[in-house]
């Protein structure tokens, strides 16, 4: 909750950090000259790597332009600047907590819902909507990334397999989510049998009727919301194109990173592994995704794609987590701080209120 103020302890860090030391244990193990990373990162062009920052503050600017066009289209308003914070938010949490294509996303719901009761089905429906938007998105990315590669024959075997398989699995999980999002007789079968088991769990001390009729009413305003989406298509486009500048932008972060050490990156490079990085964290298979295992795959992913020598691919992915995963941690930290301090204030103020409305009386 953001109605506390949140403390950095060593638990805080402690994913991110573990997710570092095995990214550098497999720079070790890999034989990986750790010296001539630093003297490479040393020697890169601070100008371009600033552009790879902002590239970053866009990026996640669009992306909440994007979702929140969807929430407005449903009657939900949210200020441009609150939209902006509550995706900071999320990122923050996504990272903090494993599974973090779920994680995000419930923050978000709790914000928006907080201060606009009633909404989270209409706030569930527009996060799924965008998440549709985005895995969209990233198979387009993968087929065009594969498609230049193979048309110069610069893509391998193992690289165009790994592909296929992730375009096939996020294809899988998209046309699901579809349907779990038009149908709505399997979401309420869902629901119902998922608060059976947590009563027959607790043998009956838990009492989930006044739940039961919460969740269910939300469950049908999400599929009344989605049917809305599907009746206005010019929703979806406006979120589309704001989420495409979006994901641009997210791949100019990589581009600057490289070229900002000196290194000329094709831009199928780029894209293959942004979108196999992004596809991976993004399927809610609870696994933490945030830390470690990233860097790990954009290294090799770039290693298997041609970028040599070694060290050039370690030191990208050095930088570019660096902004990715750091940078962003530390400016979501600061706006959960911010968010927790104003909703502090707003208990206080509500709380003296109270207190001198009862004095009069």
């Amino acid at each position: 909750m953001v109605s506390k103020r949140f403390q950095v302890t060593w638990k805080t860090v402690l994913l991110p950090v573990l997710g570092l030391l095995a990214f550098f244990l497999y720079l070790l193990i890999f034989d990986v000259d750790i010296p001539k990373i630093i003297a490479t990162a040393q020697d890169m062009n601070l100008s371009v790597y600033f552009l790879a920052i902002v590239a970053v503050i866009l990026d996640t600017f669009f992306f909440a332009l994007s979702w929140r066009s969807l929430l407005n289209f449903l009657s939900v308003k949210l200020s441009v600047l609150k939209s902006y914070l509550y995706v900071w938010f999320g990122i923050f949490m996504n990272i903090l907590i494993p599974a973090e294509s779920i994680s995000g996303d419930i923050s978000r719901i709790y914000l928006v819902t907080r201060e606009q009761n009633g909404t989270s089905g209409k706030v569930v429906a527009s996060l799924v909507a965008h998440r549709i938007l985005g895995m969209g998105i990233n198979v387009v990315s993968l087929f065009l990334g594969i498609l230049v590669l193979f048309m110069e024959r610069s893509v391998t075997g193992l690289i165009l397999n790994l592909t296929l398989l992730i375009i096939f699995v996020t294809t899988i999980s998209l046309v699901l989510l579809i349907l779990f999002s038009v149908k709505e007789n399997w979401t309420l079968k869902i629901i119902d049998a998922a608060l059976r088991f947590v009563e027959y769990v607790s043998r009956g001390r838990w009492k989930l009727t006044k739940f039961r009729d919460d969740v269910v009413e939300a469950a049908r305003i999400f599929h009344g919301s989605m049917k809305e989406f599907g009746r206005a298509p010019r929703a979806f486009f406006k979120s589309l194109s704001l989420l495409i500048v979006s994901w641009l932008l997210n791949l100019g972060v990589s581009y600057f990173v490289f070229l900002s050490i000196g290194f000329p990156i094709h831009w199928g490079v780029i894209i293959i592994t942004c979108s196999i990085v992004t596809a991976v964290g993004s399927l809610p298979l609870g696994v933490p995704f945030e830390a470690g295992l990233p860097e790990i795959t954009m290294s090799t992913l770039y290693i298997l794609l041609g970028v040599r020598p070694e060290v050039v691919a370690a030191t990208a992915t050095i930088l570019i987590r660096l902004l990715t995963l750091w940078l962003r941690f530390f400016i979501g930290f600061g706006v959960q701080q911010w968010l927790g301090i104003k909703a502090m204030t707003v208990m206080k103020t509500n709380n003296k209120a109270d207190i001198s409305k009862t004095q009069k009386n």
